[in-house]
């Protein structure tokens, strides 16, 4: 899922603010997510739990980062793609209730994890990061959809300019 960031990071980079700032939280949350879950370069020798404010830290950058998307970023992207058609605007449309699923595994995650403080619940933690990392690729593989029709649509737009 880095590698796939960093390859967003490069092709859609510095061409909005707004994106910039949701590719910046989308690796925040990947590295977050990295550290709870033991993966490297956050690997530890000795296997061990992840406090539950470290837990409770992931979700508060979850639940942020699934509403930045409902809430900001998907209405921007799907009215900016609107000024290039209706085409563009009904691909952005298509895309949007295939995201829904991957917010409610998301929500779903945060009700679990964000308050508990019981460890039998955390030994259930390896087993739920899983499902939600994929979960969370196929939203990231989503969103990169809806930015790809935006830049596809403004580079032709600027081309013919």
């Amino acid at each position: 899922m880095l590698r796939e960031l960093e390859k967003a990071e490069q092709k859609w980079g510095g061409s909005n603010k707004l994106i910039d700032q949701w590719l910046k939280n989308r690796r925040k949350l990947l590295v977050h997510y990295c550290q709870i879950a033991g993966l490297p370069p956050y690997g530890k020798s000795e296997k061990s739990l992840p406090s539950f404010e470290h837990v409770k830290s992931f979700c508060d950058l979850l639940v942020d980062y699934v509403s930045e998307g409902h809430f900001e970023v998907y209405d921007r992207v799907v009215n900016a793609c609107s000024e290039y058609g209706e085409s563009s605007k009904t691909l952005a449309q298509q895309v949007l209730p295939k995201i829904t699923p991957t917010t409610n595994a998301a929500l779903d995650f945060n009700d679990k994890y964000a308050e508990t403080q019981d460890d039998i619940v955390l030994y259930q933690l390896d087993k739920d990061l899983s499902e939600l990392a994929h979960n969370m690729e196929t939203r990231f593989e989503l969103e990169d959809e809806l930015l790809e029709v935006l830049h596809r649509k403004h580079s032709e737009h600027t081309q013919q300019a």
